[in-house]
């Protein structure tokens, strides 16, 4: 691992209509829309669909990480999360966050051992630990000459 800080770098595109195109150093550009419940075709990542994705993603690097460290021997891990957003005092936000991990282990295997370790990568995950922090918005605004 690299010493800290990490820095991550993401540009998103879009014009008056149609996909935001998503870019990041090295990475194949992926196409977002609005989900179906904000008006959009529900065919494409959305934000809030990559924000959930973050959280299984991450618990299934985290698992891996742990589980390596401890010379865990695992066959698979599938994780399941349903975000659920709503409004709070007049405020859309995710309000949940169910997170649900079928681990697959080899025979013989310590499943108490198993379970620390998942809740080991729940409690270190970085994308739910990071859940506290605010967005520091810096604009600009470009008017075009006619």
């Amino acid at each position: 691992m690299q010493p800290f800080p990490h820095h991550y770098s993401v540009v998103a595109k879009a014009d008056t209509q149609g996909d935001v195109a998503l870019e990041g150093e090295r990475l194949p550009p992926i196409s977002s829309a609005p989900p179906t419940e904000f008006g959009g075709p529900g065919d494409r990542w959305s934000p809030e669909t990559l924000f959930v994705a973050a959280v299984a993603d991450c618990f299934v690097l985290t698992f891996r990480g742990i589980a390596g460290l401890s010379r865990f021997s695992w066959v698979s891990l599938e994780c399941h999360v349903t975000g659920t957003v709503d409004r709070v005092d007049r405020v859309t936000q995710f309000t949940g966050l169910e997170v649900h991990a079928r681990l697959r282990v080899p025979s013989g295997a310590n499943e108490d051992q198993a379970r620390r370790l998942m809740a080991k990568a729940e409690e270190t995950c970085l994308v739910t630990n990071s859940l506290k922090v605010r967005p520091h918005l810096e604009s600009v605004v470009v008017i075009e000459e006619s």
